[in-house]
């Protein structure tokens, strides 16, 4: 394949990341209402009643979210490559983040299946049967949020071991990895606690690392641009003297 056109792939799939953060984000905010994730501590007769309440807009998130959840390859895939740019070749690091991060829309689905099993006729099943339904779904929706810690830390390793002139990704951006990943571990506390900050839906758990994530989503796919700019500078370099 022409190198121009992968560049031209890479920068299209450099936004795909954020778009699937921005479309989950609005369905489960604003129509499906499972974000902020609900009270640990809600009866089953509350839970019930939510998601009769809710029933389409849970839903109809969940066909709009399956149409964009597999664009999270896309940009999995670019950021490998551009850390394959920094270990010259596929490394340990790249592969790590390769490989967790084919996780990501995994992560995303399975919850989703669950919360759909849940909502698609919630007037027929005991409250209690839904109750587990949903405490199965926010376990593996902000549980599931692990894996991500050695991605970011195999990112951040690599960033900050990129020792060239004009490295691929800015020192920065190691250290905000390495912060995901601090705030993303505290997640598997809620498997314990109902109450307080290590809930589910806790300032640990939820509030915290979705901040820390939604700004590692808008900062990932600016930087992969910028990185994709150079890998064509040094195409370019290359080739100038190839044609001389």
């Amino acid at each position: 394949m022409n190198k121009d056109l992968q560049l031209k792939y890479q920068r299209y799939a450099a936004w795909s990341g954020f778009l699937v953060m921005f479309v989950v984000g609005v369905c489960f905010f604003s129509f499906a209402k499972v974000q902020p994730p609900l009270d640990p501590n809600m009866t089953p007769d509350a839970i019930k009643q939510f998601l009769i309440d809710n029933r389409s807009g849970i839903l109809w998130s969940i066909v709009i979210i399956s149409f964009v959840v597999p664009l999270e390859y896309l940009f999995v895939i670019t950021t490998s490559w551009q850390m394959n740019r920094i270990e010259g070749g596929w490394g340990l690091l790249s592969m790590t983040q390769l490989l967790t991060g084919v996780v990501a829309p995994i992560g995303f689905m399975y919850p989703l299946f669950v919360l759909a099993t849940a909502a698609y006729r919630p007037e027929e099943r005991s409250p209690e049967i839904l109750q587990v339904l949903t405490d199965l779904f926010f376990f593996m929706y902000v549980g599931f949020a692990l894996v991500f810690v050695l991605q970011v830390v195999a990112i951040g390793i690599a960033t900050l071991a990129d020792k060239r002139s004009k490295p691929v990704f800015p020192r920065w951006f190691g250290y905000l990895n390495f912060f995901l990943g601090v705030v993303l571990a505290p997640g598997a506390f809620i498997f314990v606690f109902k109450d307080g900050p290590l809930a589910w839906n806790g300032l640990f758990t939820f509030w915290l690392p979705s901040m820390a994530y939604l700004i590692w989503k808008v900062a990932t796919p600016i930087l992969l641009l910028k990185a994709v700019k150079s890998e064509a500078e040094e195409v370019k370099e290359v080739a100038e003297p190839a044609l001389a």
